[in-house]
């Protein structure tokens, strides 16, 4: 079933697949019986903001089966961007505050690159704040990625994120602890992508009142949930809407930041990533890149050699995950509209 974007005047540039439609002249919409309204608030830094509506949109596209899903953008006041990227939210995203007074079925609230240890501090913290206590009220069920899943528990419930030391990385197995709608399905060994510096723990989010699904003797704890008011917020700590080389250019990304004297140490390679010629490949390449500290070694860079060999092999577990969230909002929709129609049958 086609995804359907509301994207302003013009279609948005991300969306290149031709399972996903466009709805320009709009960027939101009555939307049909039986169509699930999903809002997409995209936080991610600059490098990262179109990438991450395409995964999005092409994770959402292939869950969605045969559930027709209107996706609508917004976007968090107070997260600093270019000149470039406000041109881009401004031309194909609403503000957040457009959603006080709506309701949708879903939402799914992404992180971002914090800039301070305290989540509290961050200039964007209000906003954020509004944007859960909102979706409490008014989705059935919210979808919190990665610094995003952190924020909520720590607005809700206080529960602080723990500094882990080097940066965990790579693609991480996990194992399914609880029988849960969302993990219906879903084989045992998980494989989740993670990219963060932090971690909520297991301990601290039991005695919150969450309920872990998923965890990794490697990662720790990734997929957990919460009932909070009227809505089940769902909290990733990892990416299962990466795409095959996302871990790739965050990976090159990093090592650019390392030759131009922007970060003190070389970045590790993501674990359980890359194929081991590639490793070996990368090895070299930051013997090199320790000898000559400079920019410009990047056209030796081996782009071509890993590219290839890299595997999507969290895709059919994110699919199936995202595929059981689209039918728990679509039997909540079916369940909150039969009280309301039998109320009117009774009264007619």
């Amino acid at each position: 079933m086609p995804l359907s974007v509301l994207s302003g005047d013009n279609p948005i540039p991300s969306a290149k697949d031709k399972s996903v439609l466009c709805a320009p002249g709009q960027k939101q919409a009555n939307h049909p019986n039986g169509c699930l309204r999903i809002a997409l608030v995209n936080n991610m830094p600059d490098s990262a903001l179109e990438d991450t509506e395409f995964q999005f949109f092409e994770l959402l596209s292939a869950a969605s089966e045969e559930i027709p899903i209107q996706v609508a953008l917004y976007s968090l006041p107070g997260v600093q961007r270019s000149d470039r990227a406000r041109q881009h939210l401004d031309q194909f995203y609403s503000s957040t505050t457009v959603l006080r007074n709506q309701r949708v079925d879903g939402v799914v609230i992404t992180g971002t690159e914090p800039l301070q240890s305290d989540l509290r501090n961050e200039p964007y913290w209000d906003s954020l704040s509004e944007l859960f206590n909102w979706a409490e009220e008014n989705t059935l069920s919210a979808v919190l990625s990665c610094l995003a899943a952190h924020a909520s528990s720590l607005q809700s419930d206080g529960i602080r994120r723990h500094p882990i030391g080097n940066k965990r990385f790579g693609v991480f197995e996990h194992q399914v602890i609880a029988e849960h709608p969302l993990t219906h399905g879903v084989v045992n060994p998980v494989r989740i992508p993670h990219s963060r510096w932090n971690e909520l723990r297991r301990g601290d989010l039991e005695l919150g009142g969450y309920k872990i699904l998923t965890e990794s003797s490697r990662a720790g704890v990734d997929l957990f949930v919460k009932e909070k008011k009227k809505s089940l917020f769902v909290h990733f700590q990892g990416h299962p809407e990466y795409l095959a080389q996302t871990l790739h250019k965050e990976y090159r990304r990093d090592v650019k930041r390392y030759l131009r004297m922007e970060r003190e140490n070389y970045p590790l390679v993501p674990e359980s990533y890359f194929d081991p010629l590639s490793v070996n490949l990368l090895g070299d390449f930051r013997a090199m890149a320790e000898r000559e500290r400079r920019e410009s070694i990047m056209e030796s860079f081996p782009e071509a050699q890993v590219v290839e060999t890299l595997q999507h092999s969290w895709r059919p577990a994110a699919v199936r995950i995202y595929q059981n969230w689209l039918n728990y909002l679509t039997l909540r929709k079916a369940q909150d509209v039969e009280p309301f129609f039998m109320a009117r049958v009774g009264q007619s």
